[in-house]
Parts: C-alpha cells; sequence; structure tokens
C-alpha cells in the first residue's frame, strides 16, 4: 500500500509543479514571438530556460521528499552553466530523464533533445517542448524513403534549423546514440556485439557536430547503470522502488576533426564518425560492467 500512496503523491506534486510553471513558461515563450529585435528575443528563451530549470529543481525537491532513490553521480563538479555540452548517453528507460535532470540541472545550460514528432500532442509537455525549442523529428523507413526519394534529408534539415537557434546561447544537446530503449529483445533483434547496448548510430550526432561543432566545448559521455536484475520504469521510480541509481560522466575533449567533414557525402568522413562511435559504444559497454560489478 506505501508503494501505491507514494506514487500517487508524487504524481499530484509533480503535475501541480508542471501546472503551476507551465503558463509562465508559455506567456514568455509568446513574447518571443511576437517581440522585435535579436537581444529582446534571446532574452525571452532565457527566461524559459529559468522557468525549466526552477520546475526541474521542484521535481528534485519531491523525489528527494518522497523517495529513498539514491543518486550516484560521478564527475559533474567541473561543469558550467556557461559552456555548451554535447551529452551521449546510452538509453535504457523513463528513468534516464529524471536522471540528466540530478546530474545537470542548474549545472549545465537546460539540455535539448531531439523528440519524437508524436510528442508534440502530449498534453501540458508538449506545449513545453515547443516553448523550449525542443527539435521534433519524423523518422522516416528506408522503404518509405525509396518510394518518397524527396524526403531524403529532412531530419537533416530540421537538425540544422534547430542548432541554428541553439547558437545564440550555451546549451546542452542530449543524443541518444541507440535511437531507443534498450531490451533484450530488441538486442537479440539486431544481433547487437555489446553486451549491455544497442548498437549506436552515427548519423544523428554527426549532423548535431556539423551544425554546433564550434560551439560545443566538450562532449559530456554519460553511462547510466540500474544495480539489480531489471531496469526500473518510471512508476517504479514513483513508488518509491528505485534504490539506486548510478551515473559515470566522462568529459571528452571534442576534436575538431568530427565536425569539419561530410557525413552525407563523404564516405571517409563517415568510416571516421563511425569508428569514433564504435571505440565510444566498446568503451561504454565495459564500463557499465565494471559499475555493475561494483555495485553487487
Amino acid at each position: 500500500m506505501r508503494p501505491l500512496l507514494t506514487g500517487l503523491l508524487n504524481i499530484v506534486l509533480l503535475l501541480s509543479n508542471t501546472l503551476l510553471l507551465i503558463g509562465p513558461l508559455l506567456l514568455i515563450a509568446l513574447a518571443k514571438l511576437v517581440l522585435p529585435g535579436q537581444n529582446a528575443r534571446d532574452a525571452c528563451s532565457r527566461g524559459v530556460m529559468w522557468v525549466a530549470e526552477f520546475w526541474a529543481e521542484n521535481c528534485k525537491r519531491i523525489f528527494a521528499l518522497l523517495t529513498p532513490t539514491h543518486w550516484d553521480i560521478r564527475g559533474n563538479a567541473e561543469l558550467r552553466s556557461d559552456r555548451s555540452y554535447l551529452v551521449i548517453s546510452n538509453h535504457q528507460s523513463w528513468v534516464d530523464i529524471p536522471a540528466l535532470v540530478q546530474a545537470f540541472n542548474r549545472r549545465t545550460p537546460y539540455f535539448k533533445f531531439f523528440l519524437k514528432q508524436q510528442l508534440i500532442w502530449v498534453p501540458f509537455l508538449g506545449l513545453a517542448f515547443w516553448a523550449l525549442d525542443y527539435p521534433f523529428m519524423k523518422r522516416y523507413s528506408k522503404a518509405f524513403l525509396q518510394k518518397n526519394p524527396h524526403m531524403k534529408g529532412k531530419d537533416l534539415e530540421i537538425t540544422k534549423a534547430a542548432c541554428e537557434k541553439f547558437k545564440r546561447l550555451p546549451v546542452t544537446v542530449v543524443n541518444y546514440l541507440e535511437g531507443t530503449r534498450f531490451t533484450p529483445a530488441k538486442q537479440a533483434q539486431q544481433q547487437s556485439p555489446y553486451r549491455y547496448l544497442l548498437k549506436p548510430k552515427a548519423g544523428g550526432v554527426a549532423f548535431v557536430l556539423a551544425a554546433l561543432g564550434e560551439q560545443i566545448d566538450a562532449v559530456l559521455d554519460v553511462t547510466l547503470v540500474y544495480p539489480g536484475k531489471q531496469v526500473p520504469g518510471f512508476w517504479a521510480l514513483l513508488s518509491g522502488r528505485v534504490p539506486k541509481v548510478i551515473m559515470d560522466i566522462q568529459t571528452l575533449e571534442l576534436d575538431p576533426a568530427l565536425y569539419q567533414g561530410d557525413y552525407e557525402n563523404d564516405p571517409d568522413f563517415r568510416l571516421q564518425m563511425q569508428d569514433w562511435v564504435s571505440d565510444l559504444w566498446l568503451a561504454k559497454d565495459k564500463r557499465i560492467e565494471q559499475l555493475r560489478s561494483e555495485a553487487d
């Protein structure tokens, strides 16, 4: 009974926090649409980010008050809110998002995700995502692109347009290279060579680096581990049944060669990017094994 009550109370408080702050967030976002002058619009962008950070900090307080989860965060002590970062992380659960909030809120600029287009219809959150300038992506299958070749490269256009908005202010861009949450079934279907990871995709991160490379101060290689036999879902977190989350953050210098090529049209550069991503994933797979063995 206690987990149920804890979960329901968490939902009420988190929803109240969202409803309280969605109004100011949208008002500032609407002002950004109508105010003349880039300086005024940039000030509105900073205002939207401030409201989002305040919302996230309240979420952290709610979890700290109601849940016993220990957030074991390693490696974020030197981060700064006036620098721009690219976050590369493995992806296992909806708990990954609160974990990023715990690790980065008010330590880096408020993060930006590339979201599936369907998420714009989520009540309240879809509006917040729009106000925060989160890019909404529509994925096309190879079969669809073969029938509709004129749609090829649309995601790249959206990525470039979104990154143009990010250039005027410090930003933290989050990229899940696996493209979806890890499950053993997906791992088997892919015949993934990794023990704890799905195959990474280099294209998305290559496009972000091509658009933002000179602005990015560092790459944050985040490894998320949930000790135990099962990866917890979001309800498990809300109901207080996630005892510990480990987040290992490695700060990597960004080699300029990684954003000075043409991923779409240069096969040699594409192979270079794929090799870089593959090396990251091999190291991450070993790190997950190490962190899990330490937690057992």
